[in-house]
């Protein structure tokens, strides 16, 4: 069975004509590119099949035989109609619903990360963003949540001086996440800190919390006072590094890919421990997510077989990490607060002079899945 529809005109995309399968639908788009939809899948996902006030879809999949198929198309200007042989049942979609979860499109942008890797040259071109703007203007934090999404890092300028402004605005986003450090923290030095934060010694690049079953998302580090000498920001962007890696040495990149090392913090109050992998790779080989603190890192119990090579690989990319092509530095000024991706964006700190003035940062984080979802929900009004 096939239908065409040569007089249907639009200024997007739509179905020229659908070709029936055994068990599924082949259409073709005015683009000329082609989608293919099974029958099952079609069923499954018709509209009446979501609960009109929830949106969650109530339909019983196990109600319809896996044989089902329609036995009738009709093609409207804006839908595809089909009557299924099974229910006495018509469905009725939007032809730009189907084009937007076209699964068999492989050039759809929904498989491409949004993300965009920088190195050491990203020093000039960090996005900054004003604290009274993104309080008070949707608008400006949907922007500026755009480029910490592309880029993974950002500053925020003209912060009031109170540990209340860092929440304050990082609630714009969503609701804190909260860790064994508390909802919020502060990071300044102390005689018996439990973490290398609370010291004033240089503190090497890595992301937070890597022991924790899942790393908070967003880190939010406002700056309250740093008067003493030393104690300059850096950071690197491990996207950019894995990049480099996976082109350079495939192997290394593979096995940091799918081998899990442990990681582990511990305390009179708190012994948390999980195995990670360093490099996480998403279904359509996307680079998500960057998992290193070499100094969290538990004792190593991989495979014999595969030890000595992990270690041969983990050392290349501890030795890119700190290769100066790729790392950015600078001193926040109290009124400053940066915000960057915890599972991306590497961090360290230089080591500063406790003696010589007051460095003090407050603290919280955001996951990454209410940031996607405010994001998402901004867009509607704002992209």
């Amino acid at each position: 069975m096939t239908l065409n529809a040569s007089d249907i005109t639009s200024s997007h995309q739509s179905i020229t004509s659908v070709h029936k399968n055994e068990h599924s639908l082949a259409i073709e788009w005015s683009d000329g590119s082609t989608s293919q939809f099974h029958h099952i899948w079609l069923r499954d996902n018709c509209p009446s099949a979501f609960h009109k006030t929830t949106k969650e879809r109530d339909f019983d999949l196990l109600s319809v035989s896996e044989d089902i198929h329609p036995i009738e198309i009709t093609l409207g200007k804006e839908t595809l109609e089909i009557e299924w042989s099974e229910g006495n049942h018509r469905s009725i979609f939007l032809q730009s619903w189907l084009l937007e979860h076209s699964y068999s499109r492989t050039e759809d942008p929904h498989y491409i990360s949004s993300y965009q890797s920088w190195d050491s040259s990203f020093i000039s071109h960090i996005p900054h963003a004003n604290y009274d703007q993104i309080i008070q203007q949707d608008s400006a934090l949907y922007q500026w949540m755009v480029e910490l999404d592309k880029f993974g890092l950002t500053v925020i300028d003209g912060m009031q001086n109170t540990p209340e402004s860092t929440i304050s605005l990082a609630t714009r986003i969503d609701y804190l996440r909260q860790t064994n450090f508390g909802t919020s923290f502060n990071v300044e030095s102390v005689e018996s800190p439990i973490n290398l934060a609370y010291t004033s010694i240089s503190l090497p690049l890595h992301t937070d919390l890597p022991n924790q079953e899942t790393p908070p998302g967003y880190q939010f580090l406002h700056c309250l006072a740093n008067d003493s000498e030393g104690g300059e920001s850096t950071f690197v962007d491990g996207l950019r590094v894995a990049e480099e890696l996976r082109s350079q040495r495939p192997d290394h990149f593979k096995i940091l890919a799918e081998q899990a090392i442990p990681f582990r913090f511990h305390d009179q109050d708190h012994d948390i421990r999980q195995h990670h992998t360093v490099i996480n790779v998403d279904h359509f080989g996307n680079i998500i997510e960057i998992k290193y603190n070499a100094h969290i890192a538990d004792v190593f119990d991989l495979p014999a077989n595969l030890m000595r090579d992990y270690y041969l690989a983990y050392r290349n990319l501890m030795a890119r990490f700190r290769d100066e092509r790729f790392k950015i530095e600078f001193k926040l000024q109290a009124g400053q607060m940066v915000v960057f991706d915890n599972r991306r964006v590497l961090h360290g700190r230089n080591k500063f002079e406790n003696t010589s003035g007051r460095r003090h940062l407050h603290g919280c984080y955001i996951d990454r899945s209410e940031f996607k979802s405010r994001l998402r929900v901004l867009a509607q009004a704002h992209s």
